[in-house]
């Protein structure tokens, strides 16, 4: 185990008061400003940071994940009036772990990012090579990608008006993939049964593509991920030439009302089953029910299980 895992022990971690952060310090982490977080306190009920004696505003880091979350919803086009439907929805399917874990889990992991940061700033790929090692070799898959690595990367992605951040974007998004494409490759060659995974245009971007392909995958399930921009109408075609065991959609953007007809189309020029994963599919659960299309949500390891059920016949659509 680190150096860094090892300082924080999750007796002395446990005990430890949240720290809490003033506007001012959210507004220099977000980059939202502190009227418009007002607003969405206010207006919207998004966040609810705590107060002070003198009526101050004071947010945790779970407030600050909050807004990050926000802001990413808003930057895919959501309407800041519905995005507090979709946070709420999207945080009932998360599995409970115990509270102590939890806050003792995330000092660790934003440790870890902490460090990642310093590591694109500097723009010193050597020492993010020997932190992506370090971070793989003390965490299960799902919380390497989903906890630690996408939410910086995801936080540079929104942050790019800021002067360097496009270039560390930059480096940190062809590291992972790189990555990403090895890790794919090794488990491809050891599996037996195929699934293809592909985007619905637009709805995504190639990292977030190949790192669902690797929470689907299994010793006993081969992912192979399609390429970004792959044609809807041309999936059947592939689809009979590759023979998969299912083909897996992937979207992180809200469902529109042409959706289920699309789909509902493709399914029946399909010779396999068509699954719906990401962010998208939590929230298209309502409009595919009763519909031969299985929605798997976005939660690593729930997606896993999911589409392994599926496969088995044991999961309901």
């Amino acid at each position: 185990m680190s150096e860094l895992v090892a300082a924080s022990p999750l007796a002395s971690s446990a005990l430890k008061q949240e720290e809490l952060f003033p506007i001012r310090e959210v507004s220099r982490l977000t980059g939202v400003n502190p009227v418009t977080l007002r607003a969405w306190e206010r207006r919207y009920g998004l966040i609810q940071p705590t107060r002070t004696e003198s009526g101050h505003r004071l947010y945790s880091q779970a407030d600050i994940e909050a807004v990050r979350s926000i802001l990413a919803w808003i930057e895919r086009g959501v309407a800041v009036s519905k995005v507090g439907k979709i946070l709420a929805k999207s945080s009932a399917t998360k599995v409970a772990s115990a509270p102590v874990y939890e806050e003792v889990a995330a000092g660790e992991w934003a440790q870890w990012q902490a460090q990642l940061r310093g590591a694109l700033s500097a723009f010193d790929e050597v020492q993010l090579d020997r932190l992506y090692g370090q971070i793989f070799s003390s965490y299960p898959l799902p919380v390497v990608f989903q906890d630690i690595l996408m939410p910086v990367w995801q936080d540079l992605l929104l942050r790019q008006d800021d002067f360097g951040q496009t270039s560390e974007w930059l480096m940190l998004d062809t590291f992972l993939r790189a990555r990403t494409l090895q890790r794919l490759q090794v488990l491809r060659s050891q599996a037996e049964a195929r699934v293809l995974l592909a985007a619905l245009p637009g709805h995504c971007r190639e990292l977030e593509l190949l790192v669902t392909g690797l929470l689907l995958s299994t010793p006993d399930i081969s992912v192979s991920v399609l390429g970004v921009g792959q044609p809807l109408e041309e999936l059947a075609l592939v689809c009979e030439r590759m023979q998969p065991q299912a083909l897996v959609l992937f979207t992180n953007l809200p469902p529109s009302d042409e959706l289920p007809r699309v789909l509902g189309r493709l399914a029946l020029a399909l010779d396999c089953p068509l699954v719906l994963a990401g962010e998208g599919a939590e929230l298209a659960e309502d409009c595919l029910s009763g519909s031969p299309i299985a929605c798997l949500g976005s939660e690593g390891r729930l997606m896993q299980r999911r589409l392994q059920q599926f496969l088995a016949g044991h999961l309901d659509t």
